[in-house]
């Protein structure tokens, strides 16, 4: 079983604190930033940043379907960690200040993948959904930020 690591970072048009109060604002605003494989999206507890509980089926193909169940915490500032309770999936959220008012926003998804013949696949192919998937909430946040 190897860990598998994908990072997807760009500069965003908005100050970090407007930035961070986007991301962390899961009741309403990332709701709606989730690209199309992110289906049944809800918000367990909380709402807004660290103690907010959420949950959502992500279709990495369209066999493939993984139920998440997220606990979010905030480990320092500037940061939104969300670790699914059913495995080692964890997406760290980063964001700090770019000059001229804009920001730098990083997406760390990290989880433990399989091992043999599936883990190379894993290894191989499965990054490319993730990064499609955080460009994706980076899309509809920069759109949301204009």
């Amino acid at each position: 079983m190897a860990r598998i690591s994908v990072e997807v970072e760009r500069i965003v048009a908005g100050p970090p604190e407007r930035v961070l109060d986007l991301l962390a604002d899961y009741a309403d605003t990332r709701g709606q930033l989730w690209p199309d494989m992110i289906t049944d999206y809800k918000v367990v507890e909380g709402g807004v940043g660290a103690g907010t509980r959420i949950t959502y089926r992500l279709h990495a193909t369209r066999k493939r379907v993984r139920d998440v169940d997220a606990v979010v915490s905030a480990p320092k500032a500037g940061t939104l960690l969300e670790s699914d309770q059913n495995s080692s999936l964890r997406v760290q959220w980063t964001v700090r200040a770019a000059g001229a008012g804009g920001s730098t926003v990083s997406a760390h998804t990290t989880w433990d993948g399989a091992g043999g013949i599936g883990g190379f696949f894993e290894k191989t192919f499965a990054p490319i959904g993730i990064r499609r998937l955080n460009s994706g909430v980076l899309d509809s946040l920069e759109a949301r930020l204009r």
